[in-house]
């Protein structure tokens, strides 16, 4: 089945949605994002399944990522995110004085933690703060993270779905070095792909152009700035549509015109969530 990598550490949301997607895989777990992608670059037959975006809170900040490696999208995953409130086994909700977990998961359960009058502590991720409360054995200390962190370190379940608002999704890409397309049909598709216009005076209003007389539909468009400048930017952008469907082509060959670089870095079928 090849291997999946993902950023963190067993139990982590990401390693949740590589079971979801791949089961038979080998899911290996990397430090960093930027570990995941250079091993997906490196390797044939790897793939990456990584958080572009979180329903909630946004970006995850992982698109210099995406401008820097341009591996290719194969799938999207939308996983529902429950966070649970975890502590060493026999601890009540009442010892907790400090809770661990990243800052998105943090802000995400911003209500709970101060209606219980706890101290935030921000780490790098979920799961690794779970296996550090299961390692340090102390009863007024817990971690945010799911189910299968309790699981994986031993960590008792103090509350299930802490979070702020029911319903919320983080988006997930499957990427990997190999260029693989489906075919055109009946089917919903997403075009990603990312650009870097020519300085000029708008630019960005003369690009999108196309798009609107074709009749396509963007739903993301997010500017970057290039290598820590502030005067030079790139786009990443999803359409709604196939690349090889007449009406997104003339509207890239359009956009095309005022870019001086243009990358597609996939097109894949739409999640069945994005209907709900």
């Amino acid at each position: 089945m090849g291997k999946i990598y993902f950023q963190g550490t067993y139990g982590a949301y990401s390693h949740l949605a590589s079971l979801a997607i791949e089961p038979k895989a080998e899911i290996i777990p990397c430090k960093t994002f930027d570990e995941c992608f250079l091993n997906a670059s490196n390797e044939k037959n790897a793939k990456i399944v990584i958080p572009e975006s979180n329903r909630i809170t946004g970006n995850i900040g992982i698109e210099y990522l995406i401008f820097k490696y341009r591996l290719n999208i194969y799938s999207e995953y939308f996983q529902k995110i429950e966070h649970n409130l975890l502590g060493v086994p026999g601890v009540k909700l009442k010892d907790i004085q400090n809770v661990y977990s990243h800052a998105q998961a943090l802000s995400q359960c911003s209500k709970f933690i101060k209606k219980n009058g706890m101290i935030e502590h921000v780490r790098a991720d979920t799961a690794g703060s779970a296996e550090m409360i299961s390692k340090n054995k102390k009863k007024e200390d817990s971690a945010i993270a799911s189910i299968l962190s309790a699981k994986t370190y031993g960590l008792e379940i103090i509350q299930k779905n802490i979070e702020n608002e029911p319903g919320n999704l983080t988006r997930f890409l499957v990427m990997g070095k190999d260029l693989i397309q489906p075919e055109f049909d009946k089917k919903k598709y997403i075009t990603s792909f990312l650009f870097k216009l020519k300085s000029k005076p708008a630019a960005l209003y003369q690009s999108l152009g196309g798009f609107a007389i074709n009749g396509v539909n963007l739903t993301k468009l997010q500017s970057y700035p290039e290598k820590n400048a502030f005067d030079s930017f790139f786009f990443l952008c999803d359409l709604d549509g196939h690349i090889e469907d007449p009406k997104v082509q003339k509207s890239l060959e359009e956009l095309g015109l005022h870019c001086q670089d243009f990358h597609v870095l996939g097109v894949f079928e739409a999640d069945p969530v994005r209907e709900k």
